[in-house]
């Protein structure tokens, strides 16, 4: 196991650096010039403009820049903005709105959709199963900023269930913009967990189980579903991306102060260097989330064994 996680570890660092390199590469190569965008619609002075490359190191090759950035992110250093600001120090402070967003989207998915899945298989060709393949093909089918706006108006303004801005309402403040971010990922779950469910419950092992007498619930759960849960745990690891990447617009719907908020801002100011300090933090969860995954797989089956 140990040799397992080093060498995951090791590609792991690989996959941080490439992923880091392209993106990098992508948004400094990209047309314009962020030193006139500073200056507006007027023309920078040349003298402004020479002094702010010189000192964000924007007059050296690109591969000298990267090398730069590389060797400040061992040290935890991601760079400033135009403004002076500690990229690192600004993340940090929105990396919590982003974090408990994510968490409350990927609950919103663990319980619904695998729920759901489990009703739906259990109660196949029924009533349940019925409604719960329509609840799932609605939610895939509607874009999700629509769902935005459409809860935002019901359930915000005319019911006035929940704040539909800001963060000021604490854990309600994340159950809208949850719900919409997970919607479609929680539709996908549902229908892959009823199908890998049902697929299990017609497995040989859950009849011999069930011929000898043992408890419908403890078949379901310590057999059936156990050994079904592991396609749906490999799409909630590669799902985390989608989560932190989706944030950017469901952050700037709701107006909450994370990430996400912060990329969409980057990216219209022009602030390449936060640009690449958020997406080097997303890649590095993502990585380490899929690390987790893997090493989940041999607790739901005992079978896989990591050497």
């Amino acid at each position: 196991m140990l040799r397992y996680i080093t060498s995951r570890l090791a590609q792991a660092v690989l996959v941080l650096v490439g992923a880091t390199f392209v993106i990098f590469v992508i948004t400094f190569a990209l047309p314009g010039d962020p030193v006139q965008a500073l200056a507006g619609e007027r023309a920078a002075d040349p003298a402004f403009a020479e002094a702010i490359r010189a000192r964000y190191h924007l007059d050296e090759p690109l591969i000298q820049q990267y090398g730069r950035f590389l060797f400040g992110v061992v040290q935890g250093d991601l760079g400033q903005t135009f403004s002076g600001q500690d990229v690192a120090q600004m993340l940090g402070e929105r990396i919590g709105v982003s974090a408990r967003l994510a968490a409350v989207a990927l609950a919103f998915q663990i319980v619904i959709g695998v729920g759901a899945g489990v009703v739906s298989a259990l109660r196949r060709n029924g009533v349940a199963d019925a409604g719960v393949r329509i609840m799932t093909l609605a939610g895939l089918s509607v874009p999700f900023f629509v769902t935005a706006f459409v809860l935002q108006l019901v359930v915000g303004v005319q019911l006035g269930w929940l704040p539909v801005a800001g963060t000021e309402d604490g854990l309600l403040s994340y159950i809208l913009p949850g719900f919409v971010l997970g919607s479609l990922s929680t539709a996908y779950v549902a229908r892959l967990t009823r199908g890998q469910l049902a697929e299990s419950l017609r497995e040989d092992y859950v009849r011999m189980a069930t011929a000898k007498g043992v408890n419908r619930v403890r078949v379901v759960v310590h057999h059936a579903l156990r050994n079904s849960l592991i396609p749906v745990i490999t799409f909630l690891g590669l799902e985390m991306g989608a989560l932190l990447s989706g944030a950017v617009i469901t952050e700037s719907i709701f107006n909450l102060p994370g990430m996400g908020q912060a990329m969409a801002r980057a990216v219209y100011l022009g602030e390449r260097t936060t640009v690449v300090g958020v997406v080097t933090v997303f890649v590095l969860v993502y990585v380490v989330v899929n690390l987790i995954v893997d090493l989940l797989y041999a607790v739901l089956d005992p079978r896989i064994r990591y050497a």
